[in-house]
């Protein structure tokens, strides 16, 4: 039977070293990563962070469809929905996306059950009958993107982070509008 080794020969030059070398790689950590956007030649977004907005953007274009076809299923709410609309234009347009991310344009040009001009076709959107339920179900699909966003957000690089955090956060103001800004 093996003896166990003494503790106390393990202790001393170990614990010191990892003492002394534990902030300094830290330091080292932070000194060495640069500046985002800083230029150089090997700089470029991760593969992590490529998806992240594509699907940043993916997930702003299924919101933006489906304030389309509120829209265009309840027209008497466009002068309500178009400014929030246009903030989810912004938002494709931030993540890199692009489909039907046009400024211009505030109402779809056939209606709710089109597909999408570009990329796999999507399910239509249903709209419910009125104008309270319709609000209710973006307020909805508002909510739970901001929540995703929020959660997401935590394990990305900083500028991609704060992008997330402010469409989240306008996501959030979006739901307020939506559900409780009728006054």
């Amino acid at each position: 039977m093996p003896f166990p080794s003494s503790p106390r020969a393990r202790s001393g030059p170990r614990r010191r070293s990892l003492l002394a070398v534990g902030p300094a790689a830290l330091a080292l950590a932070g000194c060495t990563a640069g500046p985002e956007g800083s230029g150089d030649a090997g700089d470029g977004p991760s593969a992590a962070e490529r998806r992240a907005r594509a699907r940043a953007a993916r997930d702003s274009e299924g919101l933006l469809e489906r304030y389309d076809a509120v829209i265009a299923a309840r027209p008497a709410l466009a002068g309500r929905l178009g400014p929030l609309r246009e903030n989810v234009v912004r938002h494709v347009q931030a993540f890199g996306g692009g489909r039907k991310a046009s400024p211009a344009a505030s109402v779809p040009p056939s209606g709710p059950a089109s597909p999408p001009s570009s990329g796999p076709a999507s399910s239509p959107v249903a709209v419910p009958g009125n104008d309270k339920d319709a609000l209710a179900g973006l307020a909805a699909a508002e909510r739970e993107l901001a929540d995703r966003r929020s959660k997401e957000l935590l394990g990305l690089p900083g500028e991609l982070a704060r992008l997330l955090a402010s469409a989240a956060a306008a996501g959030a103001a979006h739901v307020y509008l939506l559900s409780e800004g009728d006054a």
